[in-house]
């Protein structure tokens, strides 16, 4: 198993003060035909994240319109999301389609945190927030930040939710202990929490963030994930598997994509979104400076 890269897609441009750097956790939705809506994570010079868009034809591997206004911004200082929105993927329920984000707060006297946040994609691809507080905020089972949900449905029924929760923020390596954990639900609004999913190792996998999955019941499950070592190293893309969705069996080594030698993807890859187009399963996925190079593309292949 083995990622082929197709190249950078986008490379973002300051096209609004809310979206003057940045194009991280890139989110793929269709449009019609090969033409993909990819919402992505903008910033603006006090890095808060809002939300743009451009559309993108996969075949082609073209950019065919930027949008120049960003469709969500941060909140007020007193929200949940002041400091930065940084979505998951996209699910229905209902009847309607939601799209799950991190919050970022950053309080002048104290360590950022995060909590999970929902918005709703209107019929017209436009985005609002459902309800001004954290769709799921942290608790006693998640006591310090949350992270980067992904929600999938099964097929006979329910969903399951992959989400990074801290642990602690330095791990005894100067590294966070950053997990990613699973909560499941019957219809997609109220959500169960069901602890560690992936395990971790201090030293070699230890600060997860945005986990995108992949498979069914019958076949089993496969997650992409970016993780830090803790040993010093910038971001790089792992893999797991499972046949449940609920525990998971770290590979690493299977993950089939790593830093380019040189380029705009040579010094850290993370943030994967994976979906499958045409028989083909594609990802997308962010390179430098978490984001500000933009985001590329890579499909799966069996050599």
């Amino acid at each position: 198993m083995r990622w082929k890269k197709l190249g950078q897609l986008y490379r973002p441009e300051s096209v609004h003060p809310k979206l003057a750097s940045h194009a991280a956790n890139p989110l793929a939705v269709l449009l019609g035909g090969d033409i993909y809506r990819v919402f992505f994570s903008g910033r603006d010079k006090q890095n808060r994240s809002s939300v743009g868009f451009v559309d993108v034809d996969i075949i082609r591997r073209e950019v065919v319109y930027v949008h120049d206004q960003p469709v969500f911004e941060h909140g007020s200082e007193s929200s949940f999301y002041s400091h930065g929105v940084s979505i998951g993927n996209c699910y229905e329920a209902d009847g309607h389609r939601y799209i799950l984000f991190m919050g970022w707060q950053c309080p002048p006297s104290g360590h950022w945190r995060g909590d999970i946040g929902r918005l709703v994609l209107e019929p017209d691809l436009s985005l609002r927030i459902d309800g001004d507080k954290p769709f799921m905020p942290t608790d006693d089972t998640d006591p310090i930040s949350l992270s980067y949900p992904w929600v999938i449905e099964r097929e006979n029924g329910g969903y399951q939710m992959w989400y990074g929760s801290t642990v602690n923020w330095d791990a005894g390596n100067g590294e966070m202990l950053h997990v990613i954990k699973h909560a499941a639900s019957i219809d997609g609004h109220r959500w169960q929490r069901n602890g560690l999913a992936v395990p971790y190792s201090l030293g070699i996998a230890q600060a997860f963030s945005r986990p995108s999955v992949v498979g069914n019941q019958h076949d089993g499950y496969h997650m992409w994930f970016s993780y830090r070592s803790g040993s010093g190293e910038k971001y790089r893309i792992g893999y797991a598997y499972s046949r449940s969705g609920e525990t998971w069996e770290p590979r690493l080594d299977e993950a089939g994509i790593d830093v380019s030698p040189s380029g705009w993807d040579s010094e850290m890859i993370e943030y994967p979104f994976i979906f499958d187009h045409k028989d083909q399963r594609l990802m997308l996925y962010n390179g430098n400076g978490y984001g500000q190079t933009g985001f590329g593309m890579a499909v799966l292949t069996n050599e």
